[in-house]
């Protein structure tokens, strides 16, 4: 038999399938708004204090992360001038001392310099936007030879002050944290004191984006490419419980925790409004056998992911500046690609944008149909009145992404006719009247 495509029926169709997807076009007009002028001043400002060692010179105006940090909350502050004090910008800080671990010299203060956009509608709900404000040399502990640090992280740091400039003329649904971490080279204590901040102040924290290097597209392998950036996410929080680690022998989602919807997130989002850039899935933590300023988060149990360059070049990192056997050592101006930290902040302005303008993700997620020849899905439905409803995503269980989807309508439940459980994974998430979508939440429960 034959099947007639009507009109009604064909629209309908194309519905289910979600091939009329809505843009969001102020996205758009973000990512033109984003500057590699401004971003290059304020790497080559960043690289003029010399130093930037979280044990460096805090009294001089021109030299040591003391004036660095003096200078980054001035900007938060011109920031917030220009949007009518549209920002909370305050200097968060914790002491260090040497019984803290071995790269730390004598007793300090690691203060952060964090600038807050409150949301219109979940204020105490946050999406942050790390850069790091601290540099070093080849050694930890010099707090006196010269560490320009122009990628490492200069370029982050600029990066997270320029999506503050953009994003600071929009009002969002959600806060806006931008912030500039210190001590990461001494063992992530700015992380990790701003989280746990965080935790004490009872933040509901969507995601953190951490930005650490964002400006090399040379690698130490002779690979140059300034299209490519990695998205570093955990597969699962370690404060997970013993019984969500039993239940997922049975019902999977080894590579489903917060973190790894968020990096799935901005890797979706990139790919729909930022179509030239690669962005690749990594699923580690961060790089081999090391660490980033979004691990204190996610050991409290806040989603993070680290955002950087695909190609990193060794000679450029960590290195007093020196040349040996032809080789030049050091991170300085020369080795930044300003057009790059422009694109990866591009990356963060829409995702950031998409995340606080988006409603929260669903809760009380559960999934059934055990034996069936469908799959079904509940979840709590908001009384949130600027949500028009809800979507579906499900994927094969190899695949890193969340490769198909269905728009559902404002309900609080969904039977996938013809789906079976158990050959796929499967999310819900919220959609706002303004067509943006929270991270997806993986099912918690079955029933």
């Amino acid at each position: 038999m034959k099947m007639k495509f009507t009109p009604l029926f064909f629209i309908a169709f194309l519905f289910s399938l979600n091939i009329s997807a809505q843009e969001n076009t102020e996205l758009y007009d973000i990512i033109d708004e984003v500057s590699s002028e401004r971003i290059e001043k304020d790497i080559t400002k960043l690289v003029s204090f010399g130093t930037r060692n979280t044990f460096s010179d805090t009294t001089s105006t021109t030299r040591g992360i003391g004036a660095a940090r003096r200078w980054i909350k001035a900007e938060f502050d011109n920031i917030s001038n220009n949007c009518k004090n549209c920002l909370e910008v305050f200097y968060q800080k914790e002491i260090v001392t040497p019984e803290d671990g071995s790269r730390i010299p004598h007793k300090a203060a690691v203060v952060n310099v964090v600038a807050i956009q409150r949301g219109t509608k979940n204020p105490d709900h946050y999406v942050i936007m790390s850069g790091d404000i601290d540099s070093r040399a080849s050694s930890a502990t010099d707090f006196t030879t010269d560490a320009p640090g122009a990628n490492d992280n200069a370029s982050g740091m600029a990066g997270t002050i320029e999506a503050a400039r953009v994003l600071s003329n929009y009002k969002f649904e959600n806060s806006i944290v931008y912030v500039g971490l210190s001590g990461e080279e001494q063992g992530l204590f700015g992380g990790k004191g701003l989280a746990e901040y965080a935790k004490k102040n009872n933040w509901n924290i969507i995601g953190v984006l951490n930005n650490d290097m964002i400006g090399n597209i040379e690698g130490v392998d002779g690979v140059i490419d300034n299209r490519s950036f990695r998205i570093f996410s955990e597969p699962i929080p370690p404060t997970e419980t013993e019984r969500e680690r039993k239940m997922r022998r049975y019902y999977g989602g080894e590579v489903d925790g917060i973190s790894r919807q968020l990096a799935r997130y901005i890797h979706k989002t990139t790919k729909e409004y930022l179509p030239e850039m690669n962005p690749m899935l990594i699923y580690r933590l961060d790089r081999f056998g090391r660490g980033g300023h979004h691990k204190p988060f996610n050991d409290l149990g806040f989603a993070g992911v680290r955002i950087m360059e695909a190609h990193e070049n060794y000679n450029r990192q960590h290195q007093d500046i020196r040349t040996e056997n032809g080789i030049e050592y050091g991170d300085v101006l020369e080795g930044v690609n300003f057009k790059y930290a422009e694109k990866l902040t591009e990356v963060n302005a829409i995702n950031l944008a998409s995340l606080a303008w988006a409603p929260l993700a669903p809760e009380e997620v559960a999934i059934g149909g055990v034996v069936e020849p469908s799959t079904k899905l509940k979840w709590k439905k908001s009384n949130n009145p600027n949500i028009k409803g809800y979507k579906i995503y499900w994927r094969d269980t190899t695949s890193p992404t969340w490769d198909y989807s269905r728009y559902v309508g404002d309900v609080s439940e969904v039977n996938l006719e013809g789906i079976v459980i158990d050959n796929y994974y499967f999310g819900v998430v919220a959609v706002g009247k303004n067509g943006f979508e929270s991270l997806v939440s993986f099912p918690k429960s079955v029933f």
